[in-house]
């Protein structure tokens, strides 16, 4: 084989990326240490740190597995879980900036031309200005145009119309009419007008693009919950990294502790405990044993498991939550089609007005040209620019004041479904709760000093969640850590270490009843402390304030009975209990049949198709990511008082959309007489359509202060 075929050997097989996340870096310390232990796996070509996602992408060969490059990281002293690449949805207003900015920079330009003419300039001067504005004109119209030339072209092939129809052909015209006066030396010429005309449409149209992009649903990120894949063990006894959409019913999966499951199955060997709140929002801990069905995306979080695989891919259970999720959000597609009916209305009346005003004023005898002229008048003064205007403006400037307020709005058109709801559901864990577990004050005021010391010094060591609650809570009381030897963790057991040569362990109770660890001095008996989950601050007078705004709330949850029925005692609320994905879904459409518009306020992976379903949903800021990504809002703190301070503001903001949907009939209704009364020339009637999409900004800035 020559050098050169090697060559080309070689070459044949691209590269792989791979992406983990390493939760533990946290400095340019540590990205350099988890580069260096990548780079030096042989195979291995680049390794790249990103401090602000906490991921590594590394770039390697086909002979380098997932479990060797996590094993590298590990033997840096991080922990690192493979993440899948996914691809960035396209954005609907990237396309629209640079049109955008075209047109705002040429207009101003083009206006100064334009007011030197209207002070007086004439002859020569005159003509040397429009010259100017139509070498400025022209390529910008083109440009800023295209987005609705494009529209128009694609709706007329199709032997159809839609709103751009009519902005097309008056932009046009009117280009066409400007150019013909600036090179037969005419008295006037509406560059300004049109560019003006094109600026205000791709405002309203980027703002409307920045609220949609804001309202894509994350089910890609959903399906990213589950592992990207499982060391499968073969028949023989040896083990091999299989890839998440390889796995097939019948493989057996070993699972090590701390690792997420790739794909549905049955316990087959081992037993642990599982961390299942992404699927049911129980932040407890599940015992599985052999035998035990397990899903896809939930945590082994204790000792190590054989799972045999029995749905993998779109079979499994995260899947079909996604599938929930998608169909659930393709229900709003109600408000598409109202819009849809208006832009069939408006452009067949729009042609209507303007060739009737033609064909009047040729009747007339006023002439092609000047008949012309007025038809374009109507079409311009026509444009819905108002209207358009009059819904993204507000729901921007209400998002805005939302965001000072902590309260992120994902999807401008939730706010008018979130004005009209009646019913609200609300999670348990993590939502009325703040969905960490909180130790027993009385616990904990039980302590002696060396007990509260060696303690926080052993909860410190674990990454547990009842090991963090209890280091947070005793650090909050100015608890100074013991000094300890031999620390070590075992999972499922505990953390156990040395102090003032006695073994001190801190770990799972023999009996104890709900979340609860024990602390053993090895002196006396063991200090059992009990832990819950507590409601969030102002949770009780922010159902209270719900309940004044006529909204009728309930517990709707996947938790057990025990825990939901112990927060509806607190809150006074009606629960439901252990309810699934499609539970919760379900509860919702009956609502829905009954003519209840619902709020559902959720933060678990098992919310997402119900934040779908809702007429509109809330998730707090500690959401899982596709809580976060199916929800309409979020709320970053940890008061519930974000619920009726959105719910208010939302609507607040609907009073002022309909009042700019009447302040823009209204202009329609007094301009497009005097347009078809041929008393509006093409720059008056963009002067006017400008002036009422001002009129419409400045109501909707009124809104700044909707979120008090």
């Amino acid at each position: 084989m020559t050098a050169a075929a090697r060559l080309v050997g070689t070459e044949a097989a691209p590269p792989i990326h791979s992406v983990f996340s390493v939760p533990g870096m946290h400095c340019a310390g540590c990205m350099g240490k988890v580069e260096r232990s990548l780079n030096a796996v042989p195979g291995v070509t680049s390794a790249r740190t990103n401090l602000t996602a906490r991921t590594v992408e590394v770039v390697h060969g086909e002979g380098v597995e997932t479990p060797d490059l996590i094993a590298a990281l590990a033997g840096a002293g991080f922990e690192a879980q493979p993440r899948v690449i996914a691809e960035e949805a396209p954005s609907a207003v990237k396309p629209l900036l640079a049109p955008l900015a075209v047109a705002g920079f040429a207009c101003m330009n083009v206006m100064l031309m334009s007011v030197s003419i209207w002070s007086g300039a004439e002859g020569t001067t005159r003509d040397m200005f429009h010259w100017i504005s139509a070498a400025i004109g022209v390529p910008a119209i083109a440009y800023a145009g295209k987005p609705f030339f494009s529209s128009a072209f694609a709706a007329l092939k199709r032997g159809r119309t839609n709103m751009d129809v009519p902005i097309s052909i008056g932009v046009t015209l009117a280009t066409a009419l400007s150019v013909y006066e600036t090179v037969t030396g005419g008295a006037e010429a509406w560059f300004d007008g049109t560019l003006m005309l094109l600026l205000f449409l791709l405002a309203g149209r980027a703002l409307d693009a920045m609220m949609r992009d804001r309202a894509r649903a994350g089910v890609d990120a959903l399906l990213r919950q589950a592992a990207s894949g499982a060391m499968v063990v073969e028949a023989d006894g040896t083990t091999r990294w299989t890839a998440a959409a390889a796995l097939a019913p019948g493989m057996v999966m070993r699972v090590a502790a701390g690792e997420r499951l790739a794909a549905d199955g049955v316990l087959v060997q081992g037993a642990s405990r599982f961390d299942q709140s992404l699927l049911t929002g129980e932040s407890a801990l599940v015992a599985a044993k052999a035998g035990d069905a397990v899903h896809a995306g939930t945590l082994n979080a204790e000792a190590p498991v054989d799972v045999e695989v029995t749905a993998a891919g779109t079979d499994t259970a995260l899947a079909e939550i996604a599938r929930l999720m998608e169909a659930a959000g393709q229900s709003r597609s109600a408000y598409v089609r109202i819009a849809d009916r208006a832009s069939r209305l408006y452009a067949p009346a729009v042609h209507t007005l303007a060739a009737l005003t033609f064909a009047g004023w040729m009747l007339a005898g006023q002439g092609i040209y000047h008949s012309l002229v007025i038809a374009i008048a109507v079409l311009i003064i026509t444009c819905p620019c108002a209207l358009g205007l009059a819904v993204p403006v507000a729901q921007v400037v209400a998002a805005g004041a939302l965001m000072k307020r902590g309260i992120l709005v994902k999807d401008g058109s939730a706010m008018e479904r979130l004005a009209d709801v009646d019913r609200a559901l609300l999670d348990k864990t993590g939502t009325l709760t703040l969905g960490r577990p909180v130790p027993d004050e009385a616990a904990l005021d039980a302590l002696s000093a060396d007990e509260a010391a060696v303690a926080l010094a052993l909860a410190s060591n674990s990454r547990h969640p009842l090991s963090l609650g209890l280091a947070q809570a005793l650090a909050a009381r100015e608890v100074r850590a013991a000094v300890l030897e031999d620390v070590a963790e075992e999972p499922g057991r505990g953390v156990t270490a040395r102090w003032q040569g006695r073994r001190v362990t801190l770990g799972r109770p023999v009996a104890a009843e709900g979340m609860a660890t024990a602390l053993d001095l090895g002196e006396g008996p063991a200090r059992v402390i009990g832990f819950a989950d507590r409601l969030r601050p102002d949770a009780i007078e922010a159902l209270e304030e719900l309940k004044a705004l006529g909204i009728e709330c309930s517990i709707l949850s996947g938790d057990g009975i025990v825990a939901v029925s112990e927060v509806a005692r607190q809150t006074g609320l009606t629960a439901r209990a252990s309810a699934s994905p499609a539970d919760k879904q379900q509860n919702i459409a009956s609502l829905q049949n009954t003519g209840r518009r619902v709020l559902m306020v959720g933060d678990g992976l098992n919310d997402g198709p119900a934040l779908a379903a809702a007429n509109a949903s809330i998730a707090p800021g500690s959401a899982s990511d596709v809580g976060r990504q199916a929800s309409d809002f979020v709320f970053t703190g940890e008061s519930l008082m974000a619920l009726p301070r959105a719910v208010r503001a939302s609507r607040r903001t609907m009073r002022v959309v309909r009042q700019n949907f009447v302040l823009a009939i209204g202009y329609n209704v007094l301009a497009v007489p005097l347009a078809m009364a041929g008393l509006v020339t093409p720059l008056i009637a963009a002067v006017a359509m400008s002036t009422s999409s001002l009129i419409v900004v400045a109501n909707s800035l009124r809104l700044q202060g909707a979120a008090r």
